[in-house]
């Protein structure tokens, strides 16, 4: 963890050190190019659009910078694999690595301070919510003295898809996961840790900024906090129906598989919860995520590229992530067997995916800005482009590259607020249904993989922690999403968005 904590210093250190001396003299450049030639920077995400440096350059990545994020992919995939030893043991190395060489290319030879300034932001915003959320959830305790029954079971699934949107994915898997594999112990196996990743670690976090990290970003951008509600519910309840059911019969038929094995046990269908004070410090980190310089003028921001970067509210969640840690009830940390690899891992392998994968945002960012791509975006290549590249890219940026083309497309920009929230409130055309297509391609298609959505990556570590065997990178997408999940999307297309 020092090393981590050693990293993330490094990061915010760099975010001052680009950001707040800067402001002026890029306001000014910005203010020139604008003059020059009549509109401004259409897209704010990173990796969206190549930007002037103060030194007026302006170069495109090459495609062949996309490979350090193609290999971090495929060492992700094989890893665990076929080098186990290795892998464990090396992959911050590798991680950091990659990101640095990406990084590095962009600053020294691109000359293209944008990128990295703006990956690193929202990395950081992206692993102080996950952060806070993990720790905090793990000093609350919760046993269920109650017999696994598929309905039980789907019970506990659909609880924890509602729970999501209030404490978002990441602390509801916390929360939940270890009282799931607890309730089924004896007879835990992947299928429960996959069906759990599918409802609550991502659809189920559908209906609110809170939910799932590229609503919350969305949010930060200017779209309304219930636009959310409105406009996904009936997806989000269509998707967690199917799958509800289709996980209710391959319980009833597989779960019982170890049943003759156990002994009998009496049970007491009792609840216990232990360490409850430990919600306070969720509604802190909640309450924080309201703490917005772009929303709320008197909340100090980081000043970079004409736009407000939040650090109060960063340093509002990584001290709530300290303090329910030490403060925590020490019954309930030895009971959920917590411990803070699942978080470090995440955070480890974040911090490459976040680094390399500029470059291909980039790309698919120019493609969809040029007078060829402009004419492919619809409602359904929105979907199907942003649930495509979710599952194997983090979702959060892929949702903010593919809002930014959709605006672009009409003529709007998603660095204004004004125009983000107009465009959410259906103000240009279709727009509103563009968005909603996005907002649910992001989430719904998080599953797809262990990296489409931070806490995937947290469920399995937890999982395998617990002695469960999960399966691969491949073996996930092969035996499950493809099989199982991709059909629930398709039918989610076919309702909503396929003949409207």
């Amino acid at each position: 963890m020092k090393n981590l904590i050693a990293v993330l210093v490094l990061i915010f250190g760099i975010l001052i050190f680009f950001g707040t001396p800067k402001v002026q003299a890029q306001e000014d450049t910005q203010t020139e190019v604008i003059d020059a030639i009549g509109e401004s920077d259409p897209i704010s995400s990173v990796g969206a659009e190549v930007h002037d440096d103060a030194h007026g350059h302006h170069e495109v990545a090459p495609i062949w910078l996309v490979i350090p994020f193609v290999a971090l992919l495929l060492m992700i995939a094989t890893g665990p694999l076929f080098y186990e030893h290795f892998w464990h043991h090396n992959y911050p190395k590798i991680a950091v690595g990659l990101a640095i060489l990406v990084v590095f290319y962009y600053l020294f030879i691109l000359h293209n301070v944008h990128g990295p300034v703006h990956a690193m932001a929202e990395y950081v915003q992206f692993i102080a919510l996950l952060a806070s959320l993990y720790i905090a959830s793990g000093g609350i305790l919760i046993e269920i003295d109650k017999k696994a029954t598929p309905l039980a079971n789907v019970s506990l699934l659909l609880i924890g898809a509602l729970v999501s949107n209030l404490i978002g994915t990441t602390g509801a898997s916390m929360l939940l996961i270890r009282p799931f594999i607890r309730l089924n112990k004896g007879n835990i196996q992947p299928y429960h840790i996959i069906f759990f990743i599918f409802m609550v670690s991502n659809i189920g976090g559908s209906l609110t900024p809170i939910g799932d990290p590229p609503l919350f970003l969305g949010f930060l951008k200017g779209v309304p906090f219930f636009w959310t509600l409105e406009y996904n519910w009936p997806a989000w309840v269509l998707a967690l129906i199917i799958l509800a059911l289709i996980f209710y019969f391959i319980d009833r038929k597989f779960g019982r598989a170890n049943e003759d094995e156990l002994e009998e046990v009496t049970y007491t269908n009792k609840f216990e919860l232990i360490g409850s004070r430990n919600f306070l410090w969720l509604l802190i980190v909640i309450c924080s995520v309201f703490l917005d310089p772009n929303v709320i003028d008197w909340v100090p921001a980081i000043h970079y590229d004409g736009q407000k970067f939040s650090f109060i509210r960063e340093i509002i969640m990584l001290s709530v992530a300290y303090f329910s840690f030490k403060f925590a009830d020490q019954k309930a940390i030895k009971g959920n067997e917590f411990n803070f690899e699942p978080i470090r891992e995440v955070a480890f392998i974040f911090i490459g995916i976040f680094g390399t994968m500029m470059p291909a945002l980039e790309l698919v960012g120019n493609f969809a800005k040029s007078p060829e791509g402009a004419q492919l975006i619809t409602h359904n290549t929105l979907y199907w482009g942003t649930g495509i590249l979710s599952g194997v890219l983090d979702n959060a940026p892929t949702y903010l590259n593919f809002l930014a083309a959709a605006m672009a497309s009409q003529g709007a920009e998603i660095s204004n607020i004004d125009m983000v929230r107009n465009f959410a409130l259906n103000n240009y055309e279709d727009s509103a249904f563009e968005l909603m297509a996005i907002s649910i391609a992001a989430v719904f298609f998080g599953a797809m993989t262990y990296i489409g959505n931070g806490p995937n990556f947290m469920v399995k570590s937890i999982a395998e922690q617990s002695g469960i065997k999960m399966p691969s990178f491949f073996g996930y997408i092969i035996r499950f999403s493809l099989p199982i999940l991709l059909p629930v999307l398709i039918i989610v297309w076919l309702v909503f968005f396929a003949f409207v």
